[in-house]
């Protein structure tokens, strides 16, 4: 007898359908299992037939075959072990064969019968609503994360013996559903704010524009002059995600293995912050199946990279291209895979290895070699890619102790939102979503300098020995600010303060 029942895996961060045959023949008995499975799946076999027979249903004693279809793609998870083992019960006369049509099924077994949660269960139900099937059986734990997927039938199951009854028509499973409004109501919450940061108002107008923008940034300053109290409040200005964002973002947490019951959809936009003790494949991703790394994981949020000297210099060289392109491509002999990776970079560093070089009242113990090899860390071409680069000095006593407060991240956030909608207006037909996507062709376009700031701008880049990428993302940053002012183009002001943002090309000069 000759059984089919549909599955799922997920391979980078899309999921496909798996068409599970199983075929019960006369022989020896055995348990035979094909079509590219990795190890994880090829261990199901034990899995299945002990939560079978542990839940007190009859496991064939002849030659049992499965086949994972397509035959021609690794198979790689746990999440096989529910269809295979409802497959080996429709061949045993357990289960209908007709119950399981236009079902798919995804869940580990465990040895007694209970379904365990898997990872990628989002992007699964993506492609199961794609495909128009009737309905997902999910285990527990999962239930509400598959839920999210509007318009997909949705059946949350915690044993083997409740889907068979299910299967049966002994029992029934109610359908679970996820309130998307209130999903998203909760995405302000309590967090770090703005208006917590005393002084630094250069800094707190730079991370503006860089919000506003979507523009990458690096800070330089002493230790304690606020550089990463900074940073961890640019989310809270930043806008809010969209439903489609948010899938995206989810989608990669799901894959992960980072996603709680209780956080079915990511509605914050994230934040990473990876030691510099992280590996290449850490941060890009990687892996024998390959997995999202750091730069997938701050996907539509921020990827804060502390003591930026400090990472090894192939992680940091191995930024460029999601940092130009918005993904990642992984080759592995087997498989090529990419993984979105639209993120703010935003890097600290302190100005030399003790922290106090240039700093008054501070005496600076490194010699003129530490501090040139400590900042030639970091290439030019990498520093080409950061657009607002600025000095965040330490603040002064007075300014701690009087405790002002400044401007609340809800204030700010406002005009960043404001910025981002002219931006949205802008590039409608562009494809592009910020002022820091535009192309060279889209610079010319939406860009447009009038001859007193053309000039202006032609001194200022002979004077710093601008790059040619350099020189378009201080046209960028000018757009960002414009856009902040409310400005239709591009002004004198708006250059003189998007220069002002390039202070690492200002020091090669002594400015």
């Amino acid at each position: 007898m000759l059984s089919l029942v549909h599955g799922s895996v997920v391979i980078g961060i899309n999921a496909f359908l798996v068409e599970i045959e199983v075929d019960v023949s006369p022989g020896l008995p055995g348990f035979h299992l094909v079509g590219l499975p990795e190890n994880a799946v090829r261990e199901s076999r034990e899995r299945v037939r002990a939560a079978i027979k542990n839940c007190g249903y009859a496991f064939p004693s002849q030659r049992i075959t499965a086949n994972l279809a397509p035959a021609d793609i690794k198979k790689e998870g746990t999440g096989l072990d529910l269809p295979l083992a409802l497959a080996i019960l429709i061949v045993s006369g357990t289960i209908p064969k007709e119950a399981v049509d236009g079902l798919v099924f995804c869940g580990e077994l465990s040895l007694d019968g209970s379904i365990r949660p898997a990872k990628g269960v989002l992007p699964i139900g993506l492609v199961v609503r794609e495909l128009d099937k009737a309905g997902l059986v999910v285990p527990r734990e999962n239930a509400k994360e598959a839920a999210v997927v509007q318009g997909l039938n949705v059946y949350p199951a915690g044993h083997l013996s409740q889907v068979v009854e299910f299967l049966r028509g002994q029992s029934r499973i109610p359908k679970s559903c996820v309130d998307l409004d209130r999903l998203f109501a909760c995405e302000h919450g309590d967090g770090p704010d703005f208006s917590d940061v005393i002084g630094q108002e250069t800094a707190k107008r730079a991370l503006e524009v860089a919000a506003a923008g979507g523009h990458n940034i690096s800070m330089v300053g002493p230790p304690g002059s606020g550089k990463t109290m900074l940073a961890r409040r640019l989310p809270s200005i930043l806008p809010p995600l969209t439903f489609e964002e948010a899938l995206e973002t989810t989608c990669i947490y799901s894959v992960a293995g980072l996603l709680s019951k209780d956080t079915p959809l990511i509605t914050r936009r994230p934040f990473c912050s990876p030691h510099h003790t992280i590996s290449d494949a850490g941060i890009i991703g990687g892996g024998t199946i390959p997995r999202p790394g750091q730069v997938s994981l701050a996907h539509n949020g921020v990827l804060f990279l502390d003591e930026l000297p400090e990472f090894k210099k192939n992680c940091l060289e191995s930024l460029r291209q999601p940092m130009e392109d918005g993904y990642v491509t992984i080759c592995r002999a087997s498989m090529t895979l990419v993984f979105p990776s639209r993120f703010t970079l935003v890097a600290a560093q302190n100005p030399c290895p003790c922290g106090h070089f240039g700093q008054e009242g501070q005496v600076c113990s490194c010699t003129p070699a530490q501090i040139y090899r400590y900042r030639t860390k970091i290439s030019g071409p990498l520093l080409d890619r950061i657009d607002i680069q600025i000095e965040v000095p330490a603040v002064p006593y007075g300014q701690l102790s009087s405790g002002r407060k400044g401007e609340g991240s809800e204030i700010i956030r406002e005009r960043v939102v404001n910025a981002r909608k002219i931006q949205e207006k802008r590039f409608e037909d562009s494809g592009i979503y910020s002022n820091a996507q535009m192309s060279a062709r889209e610079i010319d376009r939406y860009c447009p300098l009038d001859h007193g700031c053309r000039k202006f701008l032609e001194e200022v880049s002979a004077k710093l020995r601008l790059s040619a990428r350099a020189y378009h993302r201080v046209i960028k940053i000018a757009r960002t600010i414009a856009d902040l002012s409310g400005g239709d183009s591009i002004g004198l002001d708006h250059l003189a303060e998007a220069i002002q943002y390039r202070s690492l090309d200002r020091e090669k000069l002594g400015f």
